[in-house]
């Protein structure tokens, strides 16, 4: 199968890729899930005309000319109204966000009175509607605050309780079953034999994918052996993974068994090459209604694939719309040499100057190497057949989220 770009390879990823159905979710389970449905307000807030300060409830036209003393009549606190009108020559004492007793149509704050007893003179003037929080200041009944798409902020969830939601329809989220595969694996606090080497890959992916909200299922480790991985796949169609990620014996080797592992089992293949580097083994396609991911094995290869293309598969299988990282434009901090046919992303260190943003490449770019990894800020993206730069000259680049 030939090389494919990586733009053309994303169209295929997300082709048959569509957001899964709603479910009901609490909403102390809702942050960063997506709705699936309008939401429209379900009370008024606030309820009723409120005051917004402590001091006195009372009529504009008997304080508007100052000092004047008026006759307390009762008050007014949160959750408990005061029945009785205020008529003229009368106030109540009133807290904030007591409902404003009928007849009253401003607040008195407390510091510009002077009280003895029910008497209580008003020191200076107060015009109308001053202090007093009008009933359907911040939203209605019925309004429409929300839109379907709409992906669910800190901010946004105390906006639904005040809407009176303690549920919400919310696009499902998908569940990523993970599987490595590797005789020369062993798990961390395990001290490696020789010719082996401490498993890293699923721990970054796992989190990366719960990043973008999807449930994980780890399917563990398994022997580059045909039975084994063939029993891997059919344990994440059981499971009902929407998506499947393997890592690791995706390539053309003698014990590289994934691709025949899934060929076994029916999978409808899409591509296997990408013109990238790292990840040029990436393999997709789709078992059923699982979409499959092989990742290549080596950690930088693993998690840039993971980046570029696992993380849009989750996002719109959960219903968002900003399925790409955006690119962003950047200065090169050292020079960098001409590319070959295959799209370049390199692990660089970011800096911000007078000049704008400064991307810095490390200068070995080996894609078994997870120190550069951990430290990069971003991705200097480079297109195929680009002709060499120096630095200070314009580039294209991804950031990772810090």
């Amino acid at each position: 199968m030939a090389l494919i770009s990586v733009a053309e390879a994303l169209d295929h990823v997300l082709a048959h890729a569509a957001p899964l159905p709603p479910e009901q979710v609490a909403l102390d389970d809702a942050l960063g899930r997506v709705l699936a449905a309008d939401l429209n307000a379900l009370r008024t807030q606030p309820p009723a005309d409120l005051s917004a300060m402590d001091g006195y409830a009372a009529r504009a036209s008997d304080v508007t000319n100052a000092p004047v003393q008026l006759r307390v009549i009762g008050e007014v606190a949160a959750g408990r109204p005061f029945t009785a009108a205020v008529g003229a020559g009368e106030m109540a004492r009133i807290f904030t966000g007591g409902v404003m007793p009928a007849g009253a149509d401003t607040v008195v704050v407390q510091e510009i009175t002077e009280r003895k007893g029910d008497a209580v003179t008003v020191l200076k003037p107060v015009s109308k509607g001053r202090h007093v929080r009008r009933q359907g200041l911040d939203f209605r009944r019925g309004d429409t605050l929300f839109t379907a798409g709409h992906r669910l902020s800190a901010r946004d969830l105390a906006l639904v309780a005040g809407m009176n939601h303690p549920q919400l329809p919310l696009h499902r989220r998908p569940k990523v079953a993970l599987f490595a595969t590797g005789d020369e694996l062993v798990p961390p606090g395990q001290e490696p034999r020789p010719g082996q080497i401490v498993y890293s890959n699923g721990f970054a992916l796992a989190a990366l994918a719960r990043q973008e909200g999807a449930a994980i299922v780890d399917l563990g480790l398994v022997k580059d052996e045909l039975e084994p991985t063939v029993a891997a796949i059919r344990a994440a169609r059981a499971c009902a993974a929407d998506i499947l990620v393997t890592t690791g014996g995706a390539s053309v080797g003698e014990y590289d068994l994934v691709h025949k592992a899934f060929a076994a089992e029916g999978m409808d293949l899409s591509f296997w090459k990408v013109a990238m580097r790292p990840g040029r083994p990436l393999m997709h396609g789709r078992l059923g209604g699982m979409q499959v991911l092989g990742l290549p094995g080596n950690p930088v290869s693993s998690y840039v694939c993971a980046f570029l293309f696992l993380v849009p598969l989750i996002r719109r299988m959960s219903g968002r719309s900003d399925l790409v990282i955006p690119t962003e434009s950047a200065l090169l901090g050292s020079d960098v040499p001409a590319n070959d046919e295959r799209a370049d992303y390199l692990r660089a260190r970011l800096r911000e100057s007078s000049e704008g943003s400064i991307a810095t490449p490390f200068p070995v770019q080996d894609s078994s190497m997870m120190l550069p990894l951990a430290k990069a800020d971003c991705l200097v993206i480079r297109e195929p057949y680009a002709p060499a730069s120096a630095a200070g000259s314009r580039c294209v680049i991804v950031k990772f989220e810090r």
